[in-house]
């Protein structure tokens, strides 16, 4: 879409059937209402950190009002593209090297806003406004390269620590699980040996009881005392035979060979020892066999063990 601008009456022409005086009157301006691409020349501008940079851009603008665009400005282009170029200076000149880099997008905005509020009486719009490149000194990109890889060495440093951190941490918490787990495993061993024990205890003092009950009931049985006087014997021979498998010393008493006595001895012994009052009832009996055969062998026992010392 065309706008033009008629010389002598001044008026804009739009589009449709317009009528022109021939000498008089003649078309002027022709402003174009499409969006129009602007290239910015390449310029330098300083930082705010005193930094020199070569820089370029885009500038997409449209004409907004063509009688102002004609009359308002003798060539809109040319003043737009400058008034960019000091506003990118302007812009430039707030803000350090790293922000430039950092922060293009607001720096564009910030040129767009500037240009919109000065060719405001021109007709015209900044539609958007873009930087195409940006040259840094030579030495200027040998400092920042090396900042970029003295800021990467930083980096694989401290993840470098971080990973032997924490490997250090799991190795601790590896051990600390597996003193753990073996005190656990050595806690339940130790309780299962002791009620395995406590069972084997068990099963002995039954086993032992079982087995005094018996001899006392057979005790009272005919020829008991005869099959004690028996047992008793082959103990004394089994006990006269070991002496000499312990140790060098042999202790012997005065007549070792008098088995008769020794018996004789033992069974008087447990003569007197059953010598005990009449039970008042009958169901005591079996209690106090019991208890008799159980000193029977205890005075049997240290009989033995006085033979072997004496």
């Amino acid at each position: 879409m065309l706008a033009r601008a008629a010389r002598g009456t001044g008026a804009l022409l739009l589009k449709g059937l317009n009528i022109l005086i021939p000498v008089l009157d003649r078309i002027r301006y022709v402003q174009s209402l499409k969006e129009i691409v602007i290239n910015v020349p390449e310029q330098s501008a300083v930082t705010l950190d005193n930094v020199t940079l070569q820089i370029d851009g885009v500038l997409y603008l449209r004409i907004m009002d063509p009688y102002k665009a004609s009359y308002g400005v003798e060539d809109p282009e040319y003043a737009v593209t400058q008034l960019a170029q000091t506003t990118m200076r302007s812009e430039l000149g707030k803000l350090s090297l790293d922000k430039v880099f950092r922060e293009r997008e607001s720096l564009n905005a910030s040129i767009v806003d500037a240009i919109n509020q000065a060719a405001d009486c021109w007709g015209i719009r900044c539609l958007r406004y873009e930087i195409k490149d940006i040259h840094v000194p030579p030495r200027v990109k040998e400092s920042m390269q090396m900042q970029v890889e003295a800021e990467r060495r930083k980096r694989a440093t401290v993840l470098e620590s971080e990973g032997t951190r924490e490997s250090a941490i799991n190795v601790a918490e590896g051990k600390k699980q597996a003193q753990i787990l073996a005190s656990e495993a050595e806690k339940a061993e130790q309780i299962n040996q002791a009620a395995g024990e406590a069972s084997a205890v068990l099963a002995k003092a039954k086993a032992k009881a079982e087995a005094i009950r018996i001899l006392a009931a057979a005790l009272t049985q005919h020829n008991g005392d005869a099959a004690a006087s028996l047992t008793v014997a082959e103990q004394y021979v089994s006990a006269f035979s070991k002496l000499a498998k312990d140790s060098n010393t042999i202790l012997l008493p005065s007549n070792p060979g008098d088995v008769t006595s020794m018996v004789a001895q033992a069974m008087g012994v447990y003569g007197a020892l059953t010598k005990a009052p009449v039970p008042e009832a009958q169901d005591s009996v079996s209690s106090r066999s019991s208890r008799d055969v159980r000193s029977t062998d205890a005075s049997l026992d240290e009989e033995l063990d006085r033979v072997k010392m004496s």
